[in-house]
């Protein structure tokens, strides 16, 4: 099994395209090379890849933050979870389970009213995920770009201290502690983990 997720930039006409389009390839480049793990089309839409099922909340959580480090700049995105039928090239040419959970969460999203949904073969899982972002949205929506700037150092850079972390962006570590504080960057850890926890109860 893997992880597919699909996604676009939120109001893409009304921001600069070469600072999100930028910003966005050199987050996707973390995780694989294109076209095989990720792509960008239609503009403003992305897919991408992930190979471990168990990374799909805090990826989609990395690269959340990472679009809105800039002003204005936010993303949907959709988590599909299940296996591979075909295997191509291109990540937009592969076929299986995941990827039509993905692009099918995907189209439910406005919908829904969120920006954040999964889909998976287990119901009963998705129910509890789905309830789960919601709310983690709810304290997204409130981040600044430079909430999101430190929620995207402090998920790569899990080693570092508050204190290396201000280091990198000229603040001080107390600025670090506060901004985290805001972005009820706790929360989003135990998410992750009980998201973790859950999946490996069912795979």
């Amino acid at each position: 099994m893997i992880c597919v997720i699909t996604g676009d930039i939120k109001n893409s006409r009304k921001l600069a395209a070469e600072k999100w389009l930028t910003r966005l390839k050199k987050e996707l480049k973390r995780f694989g090379a294109t076209p095989k793990y990720w792509e960008v089309f239609s503009g403003d839409s992305f897919q991408l890849r992930v190979n471990d099922p168990a990374q799909a909340f805090i990826t989609a959580t990395t690269i959340k933050a990472a679009i809105m480090s800039l002003p204005r700049a936010d993303v949907r995105m959709s988590i599909g979870i299940g296996a591979v039928n075909h295997e191509a090239r291109k990540i937009t040419e592969c076929n299986g389970e995941a990827f039509i959970n993905s692009g099918e969460q995907f189209e439910q999203l406005a919908k829904i009213r969120q920006d954040l949904a999964i889909k998976t073969p287990w119901a009963e899982f998705d129910v509890e995920m789905n309830l789960y972002l919601k709310l983690v949205q709810a304290s997204m929506k409130n981040w600044t770009a430079n909430t999101a700037e430190v929620v995207w150092l402090a998920i790569t850079n899990p080693t570092e201290s508050q204190e290396a972390l201000g280091k990198k962006i000229g603040i001080k570590q107390n600025a670090i502690s506060n901004r985290l504080k805001r972005a009820n960057y706790d929360v989003l850890m135990e998410v992750n983990t009980m998201f973790v926890t859950k999946l490996n109860q069912q795979v």
